[in-house]
């Protein structure tokens, strides 16, 4: 076990994994940190979905961005990066950074303060205000990996969300469904993060293209993580 596994609290069994050569931690929570670099990254936090369904008309329990920051600064303790990247639909839409609340927008500013904080724009979030503080790019390389939002299936070494992985198994007649990361040790696709966002199963087509050679999930259990077979996957 690494040093970096070792000073986890007892009650976190983060995965031991390696994309690219770079050797990472796959954390329950569905964040992803590199030791060696200081580097911490999620995807998907889809902030102010809530308030986002509330304008269609569709209410939903207000308290999702309120969840997802709270976890995230649990996680961003547990690692003390230097560097956090956040992998694009940080926020459901366009307009969601002007609706964040003053807590929450307080709450984000705590975590984000004395680190090196760069947004990753997605497609839900293409355009993002430079008062949220940080950097914002389009994609950026760590080393031999590229880490960007979407997934580009010609490329190869690769950091990325977007597509929300989630890994249905069958035991003993019962089914769970979980998030999950799924990698080839080149390319590594990140569940979302936030509290609100769905997901798709490991076994959509869509994830064919991005690994031809197969994946392992690494599902996310309470606490801890299950390095599964692409083959013992079942579809929805």
């Amino acid at each position: 076990m690494s040093a970096a596994a070792m000073a986890l609290p007892q009650r976190i069994a983060a995965a031991e994994t390696e994309i690219a050569g770079l050797a990472c931690l796959l954390d329950p929570a569905g964040a992803i940190m590199f030791p060696a670099e200081r580097l911490l990254a999620v995807a998907d936090l889809h902030l102010e979905k809530g308030s986002s369904y509330a304008r269609r008309g569709s209410f939903l329990p207000p308290y999702d961005t309120r969840a997802t920051i709270a976890t995230l600064a649990e996680v961003v303790a547990r690692y003390e990066p230097t560097t956090v990247v956040a992998l694009g639909d940080s926020f459901h839409d366009r307009h969601g950074p002007a609706r964040l609340g003053e807590a929450e927008r307080s709450a984000l500013g705590d975590i984000m303060a004395g680190r090196n904080w760069i947004w990753v724009t997605g497609n839900h979030d293409p355009q993002l205000p430079p008062e949220l503080g940080g950097e914002i790019v389009a994609e950026l390389a760590l080393g031999p990996l590229t880490l960007r939002h979407c997934p580009a299936p010609g490329a190869r070494r690769e950091l990325a969300g977007h597509l929300h992985p989630v890994a249905k198994v069958v035991l003993y007649g019962r089914s769970v469904r979980s998030k999950a990361f799924l990698t080839d040790a080149e390319r590594c696709v990140l569940p979302a993060f936030g509290s609100y966002a769905g997901g798709l199963n490991a076994c959509d087509p869509a994830f064919a293209p991005l690994f031809p050679g197969g994946f392992t999930a690494h599902v996310i259990g309470r606490n801890r993580l299950f390095a599964l077979s692409q083959k013992v996957l079942c579809a929805d």
